[in-house]
């Protein structure tokens, strides 16, 4: 009895240290990927005021053909990154983000010719409140949340379709219902892709340290940051619509 008290006692003792160890790995995992973003949010935002507030800037980007680079080097990036991610090395895939965390500052940089810096500033803090809380959720919640995942992205796709159609319309009406269904979906998105990446790691701790497992994780706290910023960006930026003073 005293022999079988031992092998349960270690057992419980070695299944206790795995999740402290799990629990410490996920901690650090997690941090890497709001350090990621966060590193992204604040080049995006650096490049789009230092371009947004400069007119020689603007009229050479969106008074020529350049503002088709502009917008769709980001699209390209970004599926590129998606695509080829376990085939990138880990400093390649690292300076692709940075890249793409630049061109998008670059493509929304007009919001400060529309919008008032204080207007700006104010959505965005709103913005990484509700970030924060939804991406809290989404980490804590002992609710799958897969399940909403297909629906989101449908929305997602559902969303970009009728701003292609409304650049045709010019409709104020749907131009406001998007904007309503943009903050709710990404809003959605936020805490489903924190849970996501929660998850993920908890698949890849399995791994340990065999060979490729740090790199491996590495790579995908990369894209977990990709998927917070989107998730941030697009919050931020439907918001704006409602929230957003335009200048005079």
């Amino acid at each position: 009895m005293s022999e079988f008290d031992r092998q349960a006692r270690a057992f419980a003792a070695t299944r206790e240290a795995t999740g402290v160890r799990t629990d410490e790995g996920l901690r650090a995992y997690m941090n890497r990927v709001y350090g990621l973003m966060a590193g992204a949010m604040a080049l995006t935002g650096a490049v789009a005021y230092g371009i947004g507030t400069n007119e020689t800037l603007l009229a050479a980007i969106y008074g020529t053909p350049l503002v088709w680079v502009v917008i769709l080097a980001p699209l390209a990036m970004v599926f590129f990154l998606a695509a080829r991610i376990h085939r990138l090395r880990v400093g390649t895939a690292q300076t692709l983000f940075w890249i793409y965390a630049a061109l998008v500052g670059a493509s929304i940089s007009s919001i400060f010719a529309v919008y008032t810096d204080i207007s700006i500033a104010r959505t965005f803090f709103i913005t990484a409140i509700a970030f924060l809380g939804l991406s809290l959720y989404g980490y804590t919640t002992k609710r799958d949340l897969s399940g909403m995942g297909s629906f989101l992205i449908m929305g997602v796709i559902g969303i970009v379709v009728a701003m292609v159609v409304n650049m045709f319309l010019a409709s104020q009406a749907l131009d406001f219902a998007i904007s309503v269904l943009g903050v709710l979906i990404f809003a959605g998105l936020t805490a489903y892709d924190t849970q996501k990446i929660k998850n993920t790691y908890l698949g890849l701790a399995q791994i340990g340290h065999r060979r490729g497992g740090a790199e491996l994780r590495e790579k995908s706290a990369i894209m977990g940051a990709l998927s917070l910023y989107l998730d941030f960006l697009n919050m931020f930026l439907f918001l704006l619509y409602f929230l957003g003073m335009a200048r005079e």
